[in-house]
């Protein structure tokens, strides 16, 4: 699988530094935030190193299924309430106009109760 050696995410997947651990296996990683915006706040991340959503192509489309259906269970594991009275937002920043801080495709899944810190 492609890695980029300089990547915090890639370095992160790879155990080179710490996170807290939300799930993992062959093709994905979630991990807690260290900046939570609301009470539950991860990131899930292709191990695969795309730097970016602006970069996915057609080929990418049945990882990002994977990757989406994987959602709605991590968001209950980690405390959100079930759908509809509960519930949980998908962000994912794209770009420097986007506020993409780090350049590997990443899914913020936050959830909780109300008011959020941000967002």
């Amino acid at each position: 699988m492609h890695a980029d050696p300089n990547c915090l995410f890639c370095n992160i997947v790879a155990g080179r530094i710490p996170s807290k651990v939300v799930y993992q296996n062959d093709e994905f990683y979630a991990f807690h935030d260290i900046h939570p915006s609301a009470p539950v706040h991860f990131l899930i991340i292709p191990k695969l190193h795309i730097a970016s959503m602006a970069l996915l192509t057609a080929e990418h489309a049945p990882m990002m299924g994977r990757m989406m259906a994987l959602v709605p269970q991590l968001a209950l594991q980690a405390g959100c309430r079930p759908y509809p009275e509960g519930g949980f937002r998908l962000v994912v920043n794209t770009g420097a106009d986007g506020a993409q801080d780090i350049h590997h495709l990443h899914v913020h899944v936050m959830g909780g109760p109300r008011p959020w810190l941000r967002g």
